[in-house]
Parts: C-alpha cells; sequence; structure tokens
C-alpha cells in the first residue's frame, strides 16, 4: 500500500513539473512599425493591430517607430486607440538613425512604455501649421508676436502633450518646451531626463529590460512578462496598402481628374457604359481620400470649378476661353490644395503642370474639332434636306405637280411648280413642315425605270 502511495505521489510531482514550464511561459508580444509620415493609413493600421493583440492575448505591443511627424487627425486617433487599449503598448524609437518627431512625440508620450535605441532623436513637436513664420518675416531679427489662432494652436498643443506626460509620470516641463520651443533631445539625454523609461539597443535587450515591470492599463496596474517571450509581427495587409494608396494627395488629384473626365465623356457619348461607371467609382474614390486629408475648401473648389469649365467647353465651345479659365483655376487649386507643410503631403507641381498640359492639349483638340464642325455645311434636319437629290414614286391622282417622293429611304409629300412623272429625279429646294417643294433635276428627265 505504501509502495502503491509513493509511485503515485511521485507520477503526481513528475506531471507538475512537466506542466510548469509550460504554464510559466509569458504571453506572447506584438510587434508592428511605423516608418513614415502618419497618416490615415498608418493610424488605421494601428488601431486595427491593437485591437488583434488584444484579441489573442498578448501581453504587450511594441511600436517600433521612426516618423518625422505626421497628421493631426491621424496622431490623435492613435493616442485614442493607445489610451483606451486592454494591452499595454510600448513605443520603441528604432533602429540607430531613428526619430520621433513632431506627431511622434505625441505617441511616445502617450504610450504605457516609452524606449529609444542609442542614436535616436525626440522632439520638435510644435504643430507644423502653427510653427510656421508668418509671411514678410524672413530676415528680419526683431520678434513678433504670433497671431491669436497660432498662439491658440501652440497652447493647445502644449497642454495635450504636459498632459500625456503627467499620465505615464514622465517630465511635463520638457514636454511643454518641445511644443513651445521645438527643442529635440538625443536618446541618452532622453533617458536622463525622464523623457523616456527605457534605453534599448535591439528587440531582446528591450523585452528583457521591461520584464517585471509595472505599468497602469486602464487605471489598472499591470506586471509585464517579457522576458523570452515570442514576437508576433503586424504587417499591413492590403486593406492597409489600398488606404495608403489612396489617402496620397497626388492619387487623390488624379482620382478626381479621371472622375470628372470620365463623366464629361459619358454625358457627350450617352450609352458608352464604361466612362461613366470608372468615372463614378474614381470621383467617389477621390472624394473619400480629399475627406480624410487637410484639404484647402478654397483649393478643391477651384479644382471643381476649372474642371466644370473645361468640362463644359465640350458642350458650349467658347473658341478655348471656357477651356483656357477652366485650365487656369485648376492649377491654381491644385497648388494650394493640400492644407500643410508636412513632408509626403504636398502635390508635386511636376504633376499638376502635367495634368495642365494634358487638359490644355485635350482642349486644343476639342475647339479645333468645334471649328470644323461649324465650317462644315449642316447635314441633318430640315436645312440637311435642302438640295438633296429624290426619286418621284407616284404622283397625284388629281395633279401632276402634286406627287409622292422617297427621300433616304422614307416617303414625303412633295409640290412642284411643273408637272411631274413616276420615277422622275427632282432636287429639293424648300420645306414646309411635312411637304417638301422640289423642281426637276437634269432639266427635267424622266429616271429609267
Amino acid at each position: 500500500m505504501r509502495h502503491t502511495l509513493a509511485s503515485a505521489g511521485a507520477a503526481i510531482i513528475l506531471l507538475i513539473a512537466a506542466l510548469l514550464p509550460a504554464a510559466a511561459a509569458p504571453p506572447a508580444v506584438g510587434l508592428l512599425d511605423i516608418d513614415g509620415a502618419i497618416g490615415p493609413a498608418s493610424a488605421d493600421h494601428v488601431v486595427r493591430s491593437i485591437e488583434r493583440s488584444a484579441a489573442l492575448g498578448h501581453g504587450l505591443l511594441i511600436l517600433r517607430m521612426d516618423t518625422p511627424g505626421g497628421l493631426d487627425t491621424s496622431m490623435r486617433t492613435v493616442i485614442k486607440a493607445i489610451l483606451a487599449s486592454p494591452v499595454p503598448v510600448a513605443t520603441w524609437v528604432a533602429p540607430s538613425g531613428a526619430r520621433a518627431a513632431s506627431a511622434g512625440t505625441y505617441i511616445l508620450y502617450a504610450s504605457h512604455v516609452a524606449a529609444m535605441a542609442p542614436g535616436t532623436n525626440v522632439g520638435a513637436a510644435t504643430p507644423v501649421e502653427v510653427g510656421l513664420a508668418p509671411p514678410g518675416d524672413a530676415g528680419k531679427d526683431a520678434p513678433k508676436q504670433p497671431s491669436p489662432s497660432v498662439a491658440k494652436a501652440t497652447n493647445d498643443a502644449a497642454a495635450y502633450l504636459r498632459s500625456l506626460a503627467q499620465l505615464r509620470g514622465r517630465n511635463a516641463d520638457w514636454a511643454e518646451r518641445a511644443v513651445r520651443e521645438s527643442v529635440s533631445l538625443s536618446a541618452d539625454d532622453a533617458l536622463k531626463l525622464q523623457v523616456i523609461d527605457v534605453l534599448a539597443p535591439d528587440l531582446p535587450t528591450l523585452l528583457a529590460s521591461l520584464e517585471g515591470r509595472t505599468v497602469s492599463v486602464l487605471g489598472q496596474p499591470r506586471v509585464l512578462h517579457t522576458g523570452g517571450a515570442v514576437t508576433v509581427s503586424f504587417t499591413p495587409d492590403w486593406r492597409t496598402n489600398a488606404l495608403g494608396a489612396i489617402a496620397n494627395p497626388s492619387v487623390a488629384l488624379l482620382l478626381m481628374t479621371v472622375g470628372l473626365y470620365g463623366l464629361v465623356f459619358e454625358f457627350m457619348n450617352p450609352g458608352a457604359v464604361a466612362p461613366g461607371v470608372i468615372g463614378a467609382i474614381c470621383l467617389l474614390l477621390g472624394l473619400y481620400a480629399l475627406q480624410l486629408l487637410p484639404v484647402n475648401y478654397a483649393g478643391l473648389a477651384l479644382i471643381v470649378l476649372g474642371l466644370a469649365f473645361m468640362g463644359a467647353e465640350a458642350f458650349l465651345p467658347s473658341f478655348g476661353i471656357l477651356g483656357l479659365g477652366g485650365v487656369a483655376a485648376f492649377v491654381a487649386g491644385a497648388l494650394m490644395l493640400i492644407d500643410t507643410e508636412l513632408p509626403g503631403y504636398g502635390i508635386p507641381p511636376g504633376l499638376v503642370g502635367t495634368l495642365a498640359t494634358a487638359s490644355a492639349l485635350l482642349l486644343f483638340g476639342t475647339v479645333r474639332l468645334a471649328v470644323k464642325t461649324r465650317r462644315r455645311p449642316v447635314t441633318s434636319g430640315a436645312a440637311g434636306l435642302i438640295g438633296m437629290l429624290c426619286t418621284v414614286e407616284q404622283t397625284g391622282p388629281r395633279r401632276a405637280n402634286d406627287a409622292w417622293v422617297r427621300v433616304e429611304g422614307e416617303l414625303w409629300r412633295a409640290v412642284s411648280s411643273t408637272p411631274l412623272a413616276a420615277q422622275q429625279q427632282v432636287r429639293i429646294v424648300g420645306r414646309d413642315g411635312l411637304t417638301l417643294e422640289v423642281v426637276p433635276a437634269d432639266g427635267g428627265k424622266v429616271a429609267p425605270s
């Protein structure tokens, strides 16, 4: 009996020993990269990656970031997702040579863990739109008071970054200086000034440094277990790639142009179908892209007006006046369409010039066709019948100068000042309603039967 109990106890101990490593294995860690300007596509990728990481039960999600900044709306979307995330989020500025400028600074401060690799920098968080010098200030040494709108935007940005710093227990004074003075820090200095929490040259070092660290997630303390954790990468899918392509100002302008031209071509040739379908799809995609971007609505109005003028030239030929005005409005609107100076969000002047040249060539062809059409004699309607030759089918039963003639396969009633005969060729010289006025052709000879 004792031998049996001893054997059972040994088996239980061995079973527990076998299960302990599996139970103690840390949860997986998610990893995604933010490389480049932060826009609608990258913001959507971050939001959906946080949701996936939570659904998979990850213990941590790492944002490996290298960005010069981004759009304010996209930045705030990312920050809201981080603050509401049930999974701790660590933002790691890496690899060496990377930066977290402007919008990247805000995201770094909002994260549960802020980390940087050696040789990186953070800061310059002044909003780009309000950080530009007012026109006419270049070369002047005397400082000027900022306008009320600039001061309002700067104060709002400073308060926002300070609130994030206080939430995460980081250096709030330097955060405000990063907004008001556009200062930057190296990774070593950022660690000394408590702007970041960890300095890690590579991913294994980062995971080892975070082992056992306690962070606050949704107001509750959470201990991180990242030592030796498996890393799961979240790569951009087709949706992110498609959104990134569409939400490009140059692509949006192209879609708008192709869309409106497609609809104009469909109206010019009803029943072609394909230009109308393609044009409608491109126009809707272009409008969707523009609502994701910081658009100057005066520029958008000028683009629409210019395209409308160029389209109207095809229906109301003004010998180039409407068309040239449309090209000028299109160029002016395209140059001022995007209301930001962020890198990667401007429309290249070369693209604007190419589209304007293509539109001008199309207008030249339209005007040339209109001039040729005006010089061409009328070949349809009542005027098109005058001068045509036709054959008398039969004469009237009462009067020889009252007959029926066949014109392009149709029978018309005809009258003449001279008697007519069947199968005689006559020429149309006038029309009164449904009655044609004819005269004998070829000296009044009767056509052979």
